[in-house]
């Protein structure tokens, strides 16, 4: 398992909120499990529970990312995960076009923390739809206070406004199944 830190958009700044990590355990040739853990969680925005489907427009209040990008390709997938249990999934053919509803063979597994905590979700989701190539990863977090602000949190940031499928956020690299 590693921990990764995620950095706050210097345009975004959170309030309350003094950390956002997660903690990644990958198996190219089966699953990746990630557990994010939100710091100052008492003044978070944590959607109702839902029931665990498909939904568009997640990102719209705290919301979790998962971005993975074959290496040396144009394409790459983006999945969204809400404290709610909703997920969505989708496919782009390149930089913010060509977006479709990407069908996987089992949908992701999510599990809310407590209130009190700062683990805030718990996803476990399925790589076997994916190609089997060596990937691009980027990880993010859209997180809202209960005051309205918002803030914009990834690995790395590109210059500008924040901008999650930019190539400069894929920092981390997963080998192909097979691969050591």
């Amino acid at each position: 398992m590693e921990t990764y830190r995620l950095i706050s958009h210097p345009e975004t700044p959170a309030k309350a909120i003094t950390t956002v990590s997660v903690n990644v355990t990958a198996d190219p040739a089966d699953d990746i499990l990630m557990t994010f853990l939100v710091t100052g969680s008492a003044d978070l925005v944590v959607p109702d529970w839902a029931a665990a489907e498909r939904r568009d427009g997640l990102w719209k209040t705290t919301c979790f990312e998962l971005f993975l990008k074959p290496v040396g390709g144009e394409s790459y997938f983006e999945f969204n995960f809400s404290p709610s249990t909703q997920w969505a999934a989708y496919r782009f053919e390149r930089y913010r076009s060509g977006r479709s509803a990407f069908v996987q063979p089992l949908d992701p597994f999510l599990t809310r923390g407590e209130e009190i905590s700062d683990r805030i979700l718990e996803v476990d989701l399925e790589l076997s739809g994916l190609p089997n190539v060596p990937m691009r990863i980027g990880l993010s977090a859209v997180i809202e206070e209960r005051d309205g602000t918002k803030s914009y949190w990834a690995l790395a940031h590109p210059p500008g406004k924040p901008d999650f499928h930019h190539p400069d956020c894929f920092t981390l690299e997963v080998a192909a199944a097979g691969q050591a």
